[in-house]
Parts: structure tokens; C-alpha cells; sequence
């Protein structure tokens, strides 16, 4: 069964992503795709769907969408406050929006980017294999008031389902691995970069972000020695004015200043969602550790479905229920209670 969702408001950062078009880099197109790929894999794990359909990735701001027909949703990615017809729903969790009810999404509480999920996907039309709009290559646009999404079949039928929520949203550490010219820098910069609290800065957006500190630049040795060549989503490049930049999924694909360092893609959701002003260090791993980081990580989002919980649970299979306080407010009879 297919149908269609068609944006009523929509903020100025929303538009569709998937996993991105990966095999375009020597045509000068970077991957792009959704900017946290795990939240992709949650709504595909509330869902019991495929992590690369399609969905509505929403920079900072939701917007109002309705449904043409009952359509199963889910709610993933920064949280943001939305409602249906009114009624507040949870967040990292899938519902059924009814044939002419009203998503409202509001603002991200923390974070950045939010995910609004539907059965079957989004059916925008695929261009180099993917669905994604990618808006520094041209391709696609931004979702406006008045566009109809049209959905995939979706034999799916459950709702109703709960994801926990991490803590990826209020900036962090995260792991890096040593890049081609880490080695320009002197081990005491390497050292400085290490130990310094950053804060997110302000200009960022889907190619990537600055990170700022109080301190004084990084500077490399050599740094007129390098040449432009490829670069990728977690490269650290440090610019002219020693500030250090993080190129997220649509980045370019050549530069010429010197990379510190490369965030191992793990810990790319974490950055991705930090808002401007969230504080964020950095640590060099072993590339050995974030082989393996990345194959736990793998697996981790394998069994995200497993992890679903019922947002309403039934009395019968909870083996704690007479742990809870069942009975609350008991009154005689007798009194007067008006």
C-alpha cells in the first residue's frame, strides 16, 4: 500500500535523505546523504524496514505535514516536539498518522537534525542511485509548503514502538585516527589539539563544521607543501587561520589544507548533532581500535530492532508489575469529595 505526505510548513533546512550516493568522487559528487546515519537505522529499526529508504531530515526546525492515507511513521535524530492533531506524541518512536490528521514538528530541543520516517520510504525520483537531495552538487531541492511525497509499498504493520534515546546530542568526545598529514603538525600542537574544549561553531551546515576554542590556531609545519586531493566526511582540515573544520556528508571532494586528523565515522553522528556552542574534544585512537570500533558499531545498529520496546505495555508480560504502585488515592466511600 502506497501513499502521500504533503508538507503543509516546512522549516528552511528540511529535505530527503538516504544513505547517500557513494561511487561519484572522481565525477566531483560527494556521498551526502543523511547527516546521522544512525538515526536512519533507528527509524528503519521502529519501523521493521530497510535502513535505506528514504525520509525527512529536518535541519534544526520540523514542519507541518499530513498524510493522504493512514501512514505509519517514526520519530528519530534530534529530538523535537511534535503532535498529532494536538496530541503530543514521543519522540524515537513510530505512531500511525491518520488520513488527514496533522504532524506538527517543532524546534530541536537539542541536537540538530531530526528524521520524520515513513513505511515504504520516500519516493523522490533517484538520481545516481539515490533519493537524497544533495544541495551543493544541485541536485534536488529543499522541501517547501504545498510539496506531495509520495510513499513506497509498505506491508508493515506495527506502531506503537519505543526506541532509548543516546546522548549524542549535546556535543562529546570523539575519536579520531591520524590522517595524511597529521604528522605536519609538532607533537606539541597534536598535544594542544587533544587537550583543548572546543565549542561548535555557528557557521556550520551539511558540508561541515568549525570548531573554536579560546586558544590561539594550529599550525602545521609545512603546510605550503600540500597539494589539493581527496577528501572525505571526518576529515579535520585546519585553515588558514588555524581554525580545525569537519566535513560532514556533503562535503567537497578536493582540498588543499592540511588535515589533523579524521573522525572515525562512528563518532560522526555525535558531531553532526552538536548545536552551535556544544563542547566537543577530540582523541586519537589507534587505527587498529577504530577498525574495531567500527564492527561493534556495525553490529550495534544490526540489533536495533531487537531493542524496541512497546510505548504501552502489556500488564501480562510485565514480570515486574507488582513492583509498581497499582493502587493509588483509595478512598472509603464515605467521604465527600466534591
Amino acid at each position: 500500500m502506497t501513499s502521500t505526505l504533503t508538507v503543509l510548513r516546512a522549516g528552511p533546512g528540511v529535505s530527503v535523505q538516504d544513505g547517500g550516493r557513494p561511487g561519484w568522487l572522481e565525477y566531483g559528487v560527494s556521498r551526502g546523504g543523511a547527516a546521522d546515519r544512525l538515526a536512519l537505522a533507528e527509524g528503519a529499526a521502529l519501523l521493521s524496514q530497510d535502513a535505506d529508504l528514504a525520509a525527512v531530515e529536518m535541519a534544526g526546525m520540523g514542519g507541518e505535514f499530513q498524510a493522504g492515507s493512514d501512514l505509519r511513521i517514526a520519530l528519530t535524530g534530534a529530538p523535537m516536539r511534535a503532535s498529532i492533531d494536538g496530541a503530543a506524541v514521543a519522540w524515537n518512536a513510530s505512531h500511525m498518522l491518520p488520513a488527514g490528521a496533522r504532524l506538527a514538528i517543532g524546534a530541536a530541543r537539542s541536537g540538530v537534525y531530526g528524521y520524520l520516517h515513513v513505511g515504504g520510504g520516500i519516493q523522490t525520483q533517484e538520481l545516481l542511485g539515490a533519493r537524497s537531495a544533495h544541495l551543493a552538487a544541485g541536485i534536488g531541492s529543499p522541501l517547501a509548503e504545498g510539496d506531495e511525497l509520495h510513499t513506497g509499498p509498505d506491508s508493515g504493520r506495527t506502531t506503537g514502538l519505543g526506541l532509548a534515546a543516546d546522548d549524542r546530542f549535546e556535543g562529546g568526545t570523539v575519536r579520531v585516527v591520524a590522517s595524511l598529514q597529521t604528522a605536519l603538525f609538532p607533537q606539541a600542537e597534536l598535544e594542544r589539539f587533544e587537550g583543548t574544549a572546543f565549542r561548535r561553531g555557528a557557521r556550520g551546515n551539511r558540508m561541515g563544521v568549525p570548531v573554536k576554542s579560546d586558544g590561539g590556531g594550529f599550525r602545521p609545519d609545512g603546510a605550503r607543501t600540500v597539494v589539493s586531493e581527496v577528501i572525505v566526511p571526518g576529515d579535520i582540515q585546519v585553515t588558514g587561520d588555524g581554525t580545525p573544520y569537519v566535513l560532514l556528508s556533503e562535503c567537497q571532494t578536493t582540498g588543499g589544507y592540511p588535515r589533523i586528523g579524521t573522525v572515525v565515522p562512528c563518532d560522526l553522528p555525535l558531531l553532526a548533532q552538536a548545536a552551535a556552542g556544544a563542547e566537543l574534544h577530540f582523541r586519537f585512537i589507534p587505527l587498529e581500535e577504530a577498525v574495531e570500533l567500527e564492527r561493534v558499531e556495525a553490529e550495534r545498529r544490526e540489533g536495533l530492532r531487537s531493542q524496541c520496546y512497546p510505548l504501552i505495555r502489556d500488564p501480562h508480560t510485565m514480570t515486574n508489575l507488582l513492583s509498581y504502585q497499582l493502587i493509588s488515592g483509595a478512598i472509603a466511600g464515605e467521604e465527600d469529595v466534591l
